[in-house]
C-alpha cells in the first residue's frame, strides 16, 4: 500500500481513539496477566489457546472525507486480440451469450489490439472467403457456407445483430481455432509473422459486438506498414478511416503495439523520434476526416518498462506527449512456462506492478504532468498462459491485486487481455462460459466505483511488525460504491480484501466504519480442485449463468453491525458498508 501522509486529520484522531478503546478491551479480556513479559511466550502445555484478539487483531478504517484518486468510469476495461480474425472467432462475436457477458462488464473500453496489430491490412470488401484462416479440409467448405448463411441472416436484423449458433458449428470452430493457434504459436516462436486482412465485414462484426455490449471500441492500426524511408505508410489507414466514418462508427484509435520490440520481431526498429512523427501524422489524418476530427488517440503502447521501453517512452513523450489523450503501456506478470499455483501467490510478484507503474508515471510526469496513464494491456501471463493454471481461481489474486494497486497509484484505465479467444488467460472460455477472473470482474463492476479512498490499518501480532501484514499477505482497498448499483444509496463504501495467508484473518471495522451494517460478497473456489478450480462460489452459492441472457443473482450476506469480518484463507472478498453516508461518496 502507498505511504500515507504524516498530517493528522480529524477523522484519524477519531480512529486512534477507537483503536485505543479496542486495544484496552483486548487487554482486559486477555488470559495473560498484566505482569507478563512483553516478549511473546508459548502457552504452557495443556493451556488454553489464545483467541484471535491475542493472535492477530486487524483494525480497519477509511478516510471518508475526500477521495485520493478519481478514476475513469471505464476503469476496468477489455481487450480482444486481432488473432480472432485468423482463428475464426471473430465470426462468433454475434453470439447472444458472448454479447451478454461483455455487456455485464460495461461501461468499458474494448481495445482491439495485440501483437498482431502491426500485421493488419484493411480491405474494403464485404466478403473475402479466400482470406479465411486454415481449417480441416473435410469441413472447411461447409463451415464457410454456414458462416455466410449466418451473415445473411444477421444482415436482415435491425439494431443489434445477435445469433444463437448451433453446437455443431461451435464444435467445428473450436477445432479450427486449435489448428490455427498452432500456426500462430509457430509464428510467434520464430518471429516470422503473416499479415492478417481485416475486411469491411470483419470491422462491421467487431463494431456490432462492441456497440451491442455497451463498449467503446479502440482500434489498433498497423505501425509497421512502412515506406522505403521508414516513414509510416497511411494508405490502408486512410481507407479504413473513410469506411468507418461513412458507417458513423464511434471509434478511438491507437497506432502499433509494443514498438520497443519491433527490432526483435521483424528486424526493423522504429525510434522514439520516428514514432512521435507517426503519431503526429495520425492525429493530422484524424483531423482531416470530419467525423473523426475530435476522436481520441492513445499510445504509444510501450512494452514492460525496462531500459529500451523507458528510453522509447521518454523520447516519445518529449516529442508527442501532447498528441495523445492518454499514455498507454503494457504489463504481463509471467511467461507461459509457469507451472505451479504458488507462482501466482508470490507477494514479490504481485509487487512488481508497483515498481513498473512508478517508472512509467515518472517519465510521463516529467514531460506532461497530469497526463492520464492507462495500463493498455494486462494479463496474468503471456504466450497464451497454461491450462489449469492461468484460467483458474489462483490467477484471480493477481487480477484483483492489479485492480487495487493500479487504482491507488492513479492508473486511469486497466485493459484486461483478453476478454475472449483461444488460450488460457481470458475471462471467457471457448464454450462461452465465464472463468473465475470474469466473476471477479463482474462483482468488481457491480460494487466498485471510480473514487478511491485512503485505507488506515493497524495490526497487533504476537511479534508486532507494523504494516507487514498488509504489505505482504493481506491487501485491503477501498472505493466509493458504484453509482450504477441502485441497491446502494450514494455515500456507501466498498472495501475489497485479498487474503493470501494460509490461515483465517479477522478484521474489525473501526472509526467511521464502526457499528455499521455490512454486505459481504465472499468469492471462493468451488469444488474439490481448490485454487485450481475453474468455478467460483459467492457466499457459498456456485455462480453460473441462468441462460444466455441472464446472470445469476449476486446475493450478499448481511453482517450485523459491529460484527468482525472473518476472511477465510486464500480468498477474495468485497464488503459494502451501507448507510455510512460518506461525504466523499455523496457527490
Amino acid at each position: 500500500m502507498p505511504k500515507t501522509s504524516a498530517r493528522v486529520f480529524p477523522w484519524f484522531s477519531l480512529w486512534l481513539a477507537s483503536l485505543a478503546t479496542l486495544v484496552v478491551q483486548s487487554v482486559l479480556s486477555s488470559s495473560y496477566s498484566s505482569s507478563s513479559s512483553s516478549t511473546y511466550q508459548r502457552p504452557a502445555a495443556g493451556g488454553k489457546r489464545p483467541g484471535f484478539m491475542e493472535r492477530t487483531l486487524i483494525l480497519l478504517d477509511v478516510n471518508t472525507r475526500s477521495p485520493i484518486r478519481v478514476l475513469n468510469d471505464n476503469f476496468l476495461s477489455l481487450q480482444l486480440d486481432p488473432s480472432i480474425i485468423k482463428d475464426g472467432w471473430l465470426d462468433f462475436l454475434s453470439s447472444r451469450r458472448l454479447v451478454t457477458l461483455a455487456r455485464g462488464l460495461s461501461p468499458a473500453y474494448l481495445r482491439f489490439g495485440g501483437k498482431r496489430t502491426d500485421f493488419l491490412q484493411f480491405n474494403n470488401q464485404k466478403n473475402l472467403a479466400k482470406f479465411r484462416g486454415p481449417g480441416p479440409d473435410y469441413y472447411l467448405k461447409n463451415y464457410e457456407d454456414d458462416i455466410v448463411r449466418s451473415d445473411i441472416a444477421l444482415d436482415k436484423q435491425k439494431g443489434c445483430k445477435l445469433a444463437n449458433h448451433p453446437d455443431i458449428m461451435l464444435e467445428l470452430q473450436r477445432e479450427k481455432a486449435a489448428t490455427t493457434q498452432l500456426v500462430l504459436l509457430k509464428e510467434q516462436l520464430s518471429n516470422i509473422y503473416s499479415n492478417i486482412t481485416i475486411t469491411a465485414r470483419s470491422l462491421d462484426k467487431l463494431y456490432n459486438f462492441a456497440d451491442c455490449a455497451g463498449l467503446h471500441l479502440i482500434l489498433g492500426l498497423n505501425s509497421l506498414h512502412r515506406n522505403p524511408d521508414n516513414s509510416w505508410n497511411t494508405s490502408s489507414t486512410l481507407s479504413l478511416l473513410k469506411y468507418s466514418a461513412g458507417k458513423k462508427y464511434n471509434i478511438s484509435w491507437e497506432l502499433g503495439n509494443e514498438p520497443n520490440a519491433y527490432r526483435s520481431m521483424v528486424g526493423r526498429a522504429v525510434n522514439s523520434t520516428q514514432l512521435a512523427q507517426d503519431y503526429t501524422k495520425l492525429r493530422t489524418l484524424l483531423q482531416s476526416v470530419r467525423y473523426y476530427h475530435r476522436a481520441h488517440l492513445y499510445g504509444p503502447n510501450a512494452g514492460r518498462p525496462r531500459k529500451n521501453a523507458i528510453l522509447l517512452l521518454d523520447g516519445f513523450m518529449k516529442n508527442a506527449g501532447s498528441v495523445v489523450d492518454a499514455v498507454t503501456w503494457q504489463h504481463y506478470y509471467m511467461d507461459g512456462r509457469v507451472n505451479k499455483v504458488e507462482d501466482f501467490l508470490k507477494t514479490r510478484l504481485l509487487d512488481t506492478l508497483t515498481e513498473q507503474i512508478t517508472k512509467v508515471t515518472k517519465v510521463v510526469n516529467a514531460h506532461t504532468p497530469g497526463k492520464k496513464v492507462w495500463l493498455g494491456g494486462l494479463g496474468p501471463a503471456w504466450a497464451g498462459g497454461i491450462n489449469n493454471l492461468s484460467d483458474t481461481y489462483a490467477a484471480g489474486f493477481l487480477w484483483a491485486n492489479t485492480l487495487g494497486m493500479s487504482a491507488v497509484q492513479g492508473i486511469d484505465v486497466v485493459l484486461r487481455h483478453s476478454f475472449f479467444d483461444y488460450g488460457y488467460t481470458h475471462l471467457v472460455d471457448q464454450h462461452f462460459n465465464p472463468l473465475p477472473d470474469y466473476w471477479f470482474s463482474l462483482v468488481f463492476k457491480r460494487l466498485v466505483g471510480p473514487k478511491v479512498l485512503a485505507v488506515r490499518v493497524a495490526g497487533l501480532q504476537r511479534k508486532p511488525q507494523p504494516g507487514r501484514v498488509i504489505r505482504d499477505k493481506l491487501r485491503i482497498y477501498a472505493h466509493c460504491t458504484s453509482y450504477y448499483n441502485h441497491n446502494y444509496v450514494r455515500g456507501s463504501i466498498t472495501i475489497y480484501i485479498i487474503n493470501l495467508h494460509r490461515s483465517r484473518k479477522k478484521i474489525k471495522l473501526a472509526g467511521t466504519l464502526r457499528n455499521k451494517t455490512v454486505h459481504q460478497y465472499l468469492l471462493q473456489p468451488y469444488g474439490t480442485d481448490g485454487l485450481k478450480a475453474k468455478h467460483v462460489q459467492l457466499n457459498g452459492e456456485k455462480l453460473l449463468m441462468v441462460d444466455n441472457e441472464t446472470f445469476p443473482e449476486l446475493k450478499p450476506k448481511t453482517l450485523r453491525a459491529g460484527r468482525t469480518i472473518a476472511m477465510p484463507p486464500m480468498t477474495i472478498g468485497f464488503y459494502v458498508i451501507k448507510n455510512i453516508n460518506a461525504y466523499a461518496c455523496r457527490r
